[in-house]
């Protein structure tokens, strides 16, 4: 029997099937065939949206006053000149007036010296061709008359007021090269003694200044007196 209605009774067992469902869980009107939908759960916080906060401002530091103009400084006054005593000043001026004597008077000792060396050589029998002789050209000539007197033989016919001239001509070194009778004594012993001197001293110290030498020393004349040779 229920295989001639199996469709009918399939329709059946659903309908009451969905009633009773519908008893179970209410039905309304408004909910006929509504989808239901089961919203996911969702987390939640609440966000306080904070005031912002204020900006910092950045504090400009305070203009620095100008700074005021230094003060001109005041020149400090010239010391005043300082008092001279008039008795200073006469001892002043006293010491200089006596250093200038006292260099006049060396001066004049200088000159006094250098004369009286030079005549004190023309005594001694030895003259230069030139008259104008420096310190070094003197030592030089000491040096020759020296050597002359060493060398001189005086010879017994020799009289105080004889006097022979020769002239003597050195080569750079010194060595005599020539003797040549200028002036004769008028005594052929007393000439010949006067040449033989200077030739037997063969040589004599000269200065290394050539100019000095060619000036002074390359040719000079010799004057021999026999009261300044033998004192």
């Amino acid at each position: 029997m229920l295989r001639d209605y199996p469709v009918p009774l399939v329709l059946a067992l659903l309908l009451h099937t969905g009633a009773a469902l519908m008893l179970v869980r209410g039905w309304t009107p408004e909910n006929d065939d509504a989808l239901v939908i089961r919203p996911d759960i969702v987390n939640a916080r609440l966000i306080v949206l904070e005031p912002p906060k204020p900006r910092a401002t950045r504090r400009l530091p305070a203009p620095q006053p100008a700074a005021a103009p230094p003060a001109p400084t005041q020149a400090a006054p010239k010391p005043a000149p300082p008092k001279v005593d008039p008795a200073e000043r006469e001892r002043e001026k006293r010491e200089a007036e006596r250093a200038r004597e006292e260099a006049a008077r060396r001066e004049r000792l200088e000159k006094l010296a250098e004369t009286a060396f030079k005549d004190a050589l023309d005594r001694e029998g030895i003259e230069l061709a030139s008259n104008a002789q420096t310190d070094a050209a003197l030592s030089y000539i000491g040096g020759i008359y020296e050597a002359v007197v060493r060398n001189w033989s005086r010879p017994p016919s020799a009289r105080n007021d004889m006097e022979a001239e020769l002239l003597v001509e050195l080569i750079p070194t010194g060595e005599v090269v020539s003797v040549t009778l200028v002036s004769s004594s008028g005594n052929t012993a007393f000439d010949r003694s006067a040449e033989a001197a200077v030739r037997k001293a063969r040589r004599f110290q000269v200065p290394e200044d050539i100019g000095l030498f060619e000036s002074r020393f390359r040719q000079f004349t010799l004057l021999f007196k026999p009261e300044d040779l033998l004192r």
